[in-house]
């Protein structure tokens, strides 16, 4: 059986190498989405990236923790979403983060 439903994507650009309280900050934000309830997270490392200062980040063989990009996803409803953004405006200190409406197919 299948449900399709509208959604809200949620992507959140930050540096492996970024912190909050301490520990990483892309574990923060996962930690903090499911204290909120939301449907789920998943976070991707990237292999190659630069931000706002252009500074390139390569993962080189021998340079396997180098501040690498790292995204995190989440999708649910905007309602949800909304709950997670005041933790966002609390602990991203550089980074950005984009929203976008998209169409959520779930098969149970």
């Amino acid at each position: 059986m299948k449900e399709t439903k509208e959604g809200i994507l949620l992507r959140i650009f930050i540096g492996e190498d970024d912190r909050y309280k301490g520990k990483p900050l892309y574990e923060q934000i996962v930690t903090k989405a499911r204290e909120l309830g939301l449907a789920g997270a998943t976070v991707f490392r990237g292999i190659l990236g630069y931000g706002a200062n252009s500074r390139l980040h390569s993962a080189k063989l021998l340079r396997l923790s180098e501040d690498m990009p790292m995204v995190i996803e989440l999708v649910d409803s905007e309602e949800n979403i909304k709950k997670l953004l005041p933790f966002l405006d609390e602990s991203v200190k550089q980074g950005f983060v984009s929203m976008e409406k998209v169409k959520v197919i779930r098969y149970k």
